[in-house]
């Protein structure tokens, strides 16, 4: 009978699914042309910034979530500190990328100093690991909540008058809070942020109609099938 083999770690599989779900959550950072405050760039637990790939999903998480501390840790590392990670929370995916060296034996040859034998070869791995942003967490000290970045400051935009009142005419509600825009098909509603978070009148209207197309999927509406559970792609 023959013996089932654990599937390999794939990084690029949990890379493409994380990116996956925060579409699906309804919000591409890099896309959003109203302010919403923020911090510096993601930090591990000792100050360290992530680089690479890491530091793209942790600030798309940041923005998705509105988190004002840019300190990110494992479970452990929020144990070690005393602190307690909030009853259902959820956890943010990062990978590492290492290396070993091992002999002809298969014995690992990092011990030997720089006089590697000629036999030794290097194998490289990748891993995963899940993290909590500090404002996930409870009882880290106060320095893991520094003050968040001032928002830049522009005038308010006005609403544009005829295309308020073509907007208005549509029978779909749209809640005007928070900083994040999406439809959320089991209330049937649009969440905008207000007008006066946009530095172009124009963005905020085409952010609203996009919006608003995604609540054609409902059933009473055009029915239709976007492919998503969720809906709202800014």
């Amino acid at each position: 009978m023959a013996r089932s083999r654990t599937p390999k770690f794939d990084a690029s599989e949990v890379i493409t699914n994380e990116i996956i779900r925060i579409i699906e959550r309804g919000v591409l950072p890099w896309r959003k042309p109203w302010t919403a405050g923020g911090s510096s760039r993601p930090l591990r637990v000792g100050g360290e910034p992530y680089q690479g790939v890491n530091n793209f999903l942790l600030t798309m998480r940041t923005v998705m979530a509105g988190h004002s501390s840019p300190f990110w840790m494992t479970l452990p590392q929020a144990n070690a500190l005393d602190a307690k990670v909030r009853k259902g929370e959820k956890s943010s995916v990062v990978v590492y990328y290492g290396q070993s060296r091992k002999d002809a034996d298969g014995e690992d040859d990092r011990s030997s100093g720089d006089d590697h034998s000629e036999e030794a070869r290097i194998f490289r791995f990748q891993k995963s690991y899940r993290v909590f942003n500090a404002c996930q967490i409870e009882g880290l000290p106060d320095s893991f909540y520094p003050d968040p970045e001032p928002v830049p400051e522009h005038p308010p935009s006005e609403p544009i008058p005829h295309m308020q009142a073509f907007f208005d005419a549509i029978d779909i509600t749209t809640v005007f809070t928070g900083t994040e825009a999406y439809y959320l098909p089991p209330v049937d509603k649009v969440y905008m942020p207000s007008i006066t978070r946009f530095q172009d009148p124009r963005n905020f209207y085409g952010v609203w109609a996009h919006e608003l197309a995604h609540a054609t999927k409902a059933p009473h509406r055009l029915n239709r099938d976007f492919g998503f559970s969720k809906f709202g792609n800014t």
